[in-house]
């Protein structure tokens, strides 16, 4: 799972990509601007340290997002294919949004977050206007030269969608059946994907409640409260103070703007929600470990995010919540307790359970 990190030019979105994915971009082509970098973030996860702490595993494994660092975005930038192709990839935006003051960087009129993000999401819903025009136009022809059911099927699609682009709204939130996504999947449309808007606000002695009441000051609520989309804050200079700390100065940092965790562990936990997927757990002596499943994954599809082989011969999942099995001290107390079950393979998995699989192979 992957998320595009976007944005206008100097909001601050390469350096956040560098902090949270620590990766080396130094040799960045400036033969070819428009490439993509590409970094992974691990996600923090206090369920599963607490597990640890009682197993004392000799491996911990956390989940994991897959960050991609594009260039700074535009209605001339959309417009090449290499661009596009870059964001068409990824499964969910963060679109980072100015909301601090710094007269050395550049900025095209007021510092107006609400605004950005319009235009941002205006250029992406024009981008997807010209494609689908394209395609409307396609089907025409094939229509014209014969019947087929599934063919004008895609094209009441098409008009459908034209026309909710055409009331300036992206395509995140058309209401479409589950059909229609897997005929409309194959366009990518940007528009369509989930969105993060990350506000990087200034820093400040109350950054702690800064950071919480960002999106109500900036008037941002609203537009992230629509269907796929959200909000989170982040203070990039103080990120990347805390880059450079060990974990216990870092502690003591937060402490002192009020602040119990970073900016960038609630992004990740935002991005993590926004890409529609959860975690489960395997523990052990030998390893404890984080596994990524969408949302309602039935036990035996979990089971194949382990091994294939678990999924091809599954019989029953040993499943207890982590609190559950934290409060019970272990898996044999869990037992006698009556609190680790069987579950079968069409149980819904839920976040945070901890798993094993029995299997036949």
């Amino acid at each position: 799972m992957k998320t595009g990190i976007i944005g206008l030019p100097q909001v601050g979105k390469t350096s956040l990509f560098k902090i949270l994915t620590k990766a080396d971009i130094s040799n960045r082509s400036f033969a070819n601007p428009r490439e993509a970098h590409l970094g992974v973030a691990k996600v923090p996860d206090d369920r599963l340290d607490r597990m640890a702490q009682l197993y004392n595993p000799k491996k911990l494994i956390h989940a994991t997002v897959e960050y991609a660092d594009v260039a700074a975005i535009g209605q001339e930038a959309l417009k090449e294919t290499a661009f596009t192709a870059n964001l068409r990839g990824v499964d969910a935006l963060a679109h980072v949004v100015r909301a601090f003051d710094d007269p050395s960087i550049p900025h095209v009129g007021e510092i107006d977050p609400l605004r950005d993000i319009r235009n941002v999401d205006f250029d992406l819903i024009v981008s997807d206007l010209g494609q689908v025009e394209k395609r409307q136009e396609r089907l025409e022809k094939d229509l014209k030269k014969m019947k087929n059911a599934e063919l004008e099927r895609e094209f009441d699609l098409i008009q459908r969608a034209k026309a909710h682009l055409e009331t300036e709204r992206p395509l995140r939130e058309m209401e479409i059946s589950v059909e229609d996504e897997k005929r409309i999947r194959g366009f990518m449309f940007l528009s369509q994907k989930p969105i993060l808007y990350v506000l990087n606000v200034n820093e400040s002695t109350n950054l702690g409640e800064d950071l919480e009441k960002a999106a109500q000051k900036y008037k941002v609520t609203e537009v992230a409260s629509r269907k796929n989309a959200g909000a989170t804050a982040i203070c990039g200079k103080v990120e990347a103070e805390l880059a450079d700390m060990s974990d216990e100065e870092a502690q003591e940092f937060l402490s002192s703007y009020g602040l119990r965790e970073s900016g960038l562990t609630r992004l990740i936990r935002k991005t993590y929600e926004l890409l529609g997927v959860i975690s489960f757990f395997t523990v052990g002596e030998d390893e404890c470990r984080a596994w990524t499943v969408p949302k309602n994954s039935r036990a035996q599809n979990a089971a194949g995010a382990i091994h294939s082989d678990l999924e091809k011969h599954f019989i029953r999942a040993e499943t207890i919540h982590w609190d559950k099995l934290l409060e019970a001290g272990s898996e044999a107390n869990a037992r006698a307790k009556g609190t680790l079950r069987l579950e079968g393979k069409d149980y819904i998995v839920q976040d945070g359970d901890v798993m094993h699989i029995r299997h036949s192979g």
